[in-house]
């Protein structure tokens, strides 16, 4: 353990440089949404950013928050749901280790965190998007981003759209998306509230009185040493640690040298923080898997493995297709599309941020398969059993929806999607419901509080669009709230 991530107790410190009611590392949406809490609380909230303005990963993200449970949202975009309904579909979805109570937790508080957001000044368009990709096209305001309205969830909670997207016009996915119009009413609300921000500060460790209690925070800026006391406590909210090679090659492996869907300040500097003190970590080996193909060419195409066979149904959740071609087939995928099929995908609304020509094309199967070099006779018996089904309609193998199953006709091509994934991780501190840093012993750390990436949250081996923004943001406020308390 390096020294500069050692807790420092309080006794040693002889100056404070600032000082404030509540202390909030980052100004991601945990960390404004814990601002808003904290200051509506009445604490007296400082806020100290890495970069030079808030933002995050938040600002830049697609903008999804994952709420449900019969949101003025759904209603009014013509979609019934419920909580039960909502944490039915994430315990299955949200992968082995999922905290159920957690789940419950949050869908039994989803409605009203809508309504928080929108008290806010987050808005929302009443329209829903309903074509596949990874974002609307427009300003739409609703769309599956999970892969409700798939095999298996489909049969195993009722179908309800859940991507809460806030209104942007003129966005352009990649570069301008929908994140920032969340975090600027969030920001605005915490300023006009009473919080201060401090800019260019980098935490680098906690600071600890005699008695255990965290009580402020060492940090750096510009080169020199800065240190800021927490009356009533500290939130940590840095995001995760997909860009520190060693934590990633430690705990995450399968993703190095791939992060995406991230920021490079997602550095894991608060997990180290609070692991010097003996806090305990969940899920570190989770992470998210997207898959860099349009959503318009996959669900009008196949995928198959080295085998020729197919693994997933394509008109799932992008993510869910990233984490089973990386982790279950070796990061290999094939999408196999006719000429028909093709051309359908390139005339959508689809961006065409990652349309992609094939890489191989052939008259017959067979010789697209030789051109692939896949083993003699699988793609070619993939392709007949797949065709079989589609004739009738259905695809018995993987349950696609019947809307996309076409038989796959000539010239057919297939687009190499080998070595095509990125991926963030999920895992961080373990906090409490009320976002409290626990101890490996089983108990709160005083003073200290986590939200965001840099806590484990409502995901473990399975992720859905809008899981972060939304598991972020809601305890996020649970961490300014109970700091403020604190």
């Amino acid at each position: 353990m390096t020294r500069d991530i050692v807790p420092i107790a309080e006794a040693e410190i002889s100056r404070w440089d600032h000082e404030a009611d509540v202390v909030i590392a980052g100004y991601g949406v945990a960390g404004a949404s814990a601002a808003v809490e904290a200051a509506r609380a009445g604490a007296d909230v400082l806020v100290l950013e890495r970069t030079g303005s808030w933002g995050g990963a938040a600002s830049m993200a697609g903008g999804f928050i994952y709420l449900g449970g019969g949101t003025p949202l759904q209603k009014a975009c013509g979609f019934e749901d419920s909580v039960d309904n909502m944490a039915a579909f994430l315990k299955a979805a949200m992968g082995p280790g999922a905290d159920d109570k957690r789940i419950d937790d949050y869908c039994a508080g989803s409605v009203a965190h809508f309504d928080w957001l929108v008290d806010c000044g987050v808005t929302f368009k009443e329209e829903f998007y309903g074509e596949p990709g990874w974002e609307p096209m427009g300003d739409q305001g609703l769309m599956y981003s999970g892969g409700e309205n798939s095999f298996p969830f489909n049969t195993i909670a009722t179908p309800a759209p859940r991507g809460h997207v806030p209104q942007m016009s003129n966005k352009k996915q990649g570069e301008a998306s929908a994140g920032y119009m969340l975090m600027k009413p969030l920001v605005e609300t915490a300023t006009a509230a009473g919080a201060r921000a401090v800019y260019d500060v980098r935490a680098q460790r906690l600071v600890v009185s005699a008695d255990g209690r965290v009580t402020g925070v060492v940090a750096r800026r510009y080169g020199g040493e800065v240190t800021i006391r927490a009356r009533r406590g500290v939130v940590l909210a840095t995001g995760s640690f997909a860009y520190n090679e060693a934590m990633v090659a430690q705990y995450a492996p399968r993703i190095a040298g791939r992060p995406a869907a991230s920021i490079e300040q997602h550095d894991g500097r608060a997990i180290q923080m609070a692991q010097a003190l003996g806090a305990d970590l969940a899920h570190m080996d989770a992470t998210e898997v997207a898959i860099f193909a349009d959503p318009q060419q996959v669900v009008r195409g196949i995928l198959v493995n080295a085998r020729g066979q197919r693994y997933v149904a394509e008109d799932t959740y992008p993510g869910r297709i990233g984490q089973l071609t990386l982790y279950h087939q070796d990061n290999t995928a094939y999408l196999i599309i006719d000429a028909d099929a093709q051309e359908e995908a390139v005339a959508s609304l689809s961006p065409q941020l990652m349309m992609r020509p094939p890489t191989w094309v052939g008259d017959t199967v067979a010789e697209l398969e030789s051109e692939i070099g896949l083993p003699p006779g699988s793609l070619q018996a993939t392709v007949a059993a797949y065709n079989e089904g589609a004739a009738r309609g259905e695809d018995p193998l993987l349950h696609k929806k019947p809307q996309w199953i076409t038989p796959i006709g000539s010239p057919v091509g297939a687009i190499d999607l080998r070595e095509s994934t990125g991926g963030f991780t999920l895992g961080g501190l373990a906090t409490t419901l009320d976002a409290e840093v626990l101890h490996v012993s089983g108990e709160a750390i005083p003073g200290l509080f986590a939200a965001g990436r840099s806590a484990a949250g409502l995901a473990a081996w399975g992720y859905a669009s809008g899981v972060s923004l939304g598991d972020g943001s809601f305890y996020g406020r649970r961490a300014g709230a109970g700091a403020a308390r604190a």
